[in-house]
């Protein structure tokens, strides 16, 4: 990468080396900066998701540059695409359509999101953006997977085989159909986090028809408090992705539910 991009809890000596906040106890450098006081009247949970996944989908939103009317596609229904869709909306967007392949992931979005939601194990990803679309695709694509999307055609099984013998480090499934379904002129705003190098990019695709890409780990403080803001004018209320409490003590069956997606695990809130 050149140097650290930034400092980020648990994310390695790649960012910092600084541990996650999974104790019942952190220490937080800078805390002067680094810290934000929440007004009374809030509930942990309320403000919880401000250190990362709400921000996250909302600047991945953001960098759509979404104008009433557009069609925006959200490849990718966990926590950060859930808070995409809602935030897509909140910026003025007239259609969500999002993808996965977990049904609760699926009807979360559809309930709560209000998006127009597909099995990307069920249909042709690129197809029925062009049919839902009018042939032009959609006006921005986001994806909110990363470096370990799943996918049903022969790239996806070329990604797992290099992968597996260290000839590339990420499976970019999801970016190679991003760009592939944006419509010509449109935006591709990159969620999802990637962490080395890429095989068979259709940059193509991208240089010629006009696309405009923006990406990157969240600048979380510049969304903290016009975020918090939101949550106090009741314009969203991030509870509605919890689905599972749990005491720290359970922390590991809380990772292995939602690893393996198992009782409906979409987000776990652990409670020190």
């Amino acid at each position: 990468m050149g140097h650290s991009p930034a400092g980020l809890f648990g994310y390695s000596h790649l960012f910092g080396g600084y541990a996650g906040g999974q104790a019942e106890y952190a220490r937080v450098p800078f805390a002067d900066v680094g810290l934000l006081k929440i007004p009374d009247g809030l509930t942990d949970e309320q403000v919880l998701f401000l250190t990362d996944i709400f921000p996250t989908g909302y600047m991945a939103a953001e960098n759509c540059n979404i104008k009433p009317g557009d069609i925006v596609a959200v490849w990718g229904c966990g926590p950060v695409g859930q808070f995409a869709i809602k935030s897509a909306y909140m910026l003025g967007a007239e259609r969500v359509i999002a993808f996965d392949r977990i049904p609760e992931r699926l009807q979360m979005a559809k309930e709560y999101g209000k998006a127009e939601v597909l099995n990307y194990e069920e249909v042709n990803v690129g197809e029925a953006l062009k049919e839902m679309t009018g042939g032009r695709g959609p006006d921005a694509c986001i994806d909110a997977v990363g470096m370990e999307a799943h996918g049903t055609d022969f790239m996806a099984f070329y990604d797992q085989v290099k992968q597996a013998v260290r000839l590339e480090t990420d499976r970019p499934t999801a970016l190679r159909q991003v760009i592939v379904s944006a419509a010509k002129g449109g935006h591709v705003s990159i969620a999802g986090v990637y962490g080395g190098f890429l095989d068979k990019i259709p940059m193509g695709a991208a240089m010629n028809k006009g696309l405009t890409f923006k990406m990157g780990q969240t600048n979380v403080h510049k969304y903290l408090r016009p975020l918090l803001e939101r949550i106090q004018n009741g314009e969203i209320d991030p509870t509605f992705i919890i689905t599972h409490t749990l005491p720290l003590e359970q922390a590991p069956h809380g990772y292995e539910i939602f690893k393996h997606k198992k009782d409906n695990c979409i987000k776990v809130v652990l409670k020190p």
